[in-house]
């Protein structure tokens, strides 16, 4: 269980850092929008 929570705590807060910047979240969100119509197939 704790694995698991810190796992997620790291995510979340790499994923606000790369929020914050405007580059690294364009491309963050082109990745999501790949594997979601990967997945869709």
């Amino acid at each position: 269980m704790d694995k698991k929570k810190l796992m997620m705590t790291t995510i979340g807060i790499g994923a606000a850092y790369l929020l914050r910047n405007g580059k690294s979240r364009k491309k963050l969100m082109n990745q999501f929008q790949a594997f979601a119509e990967k997945s869709k197939r």
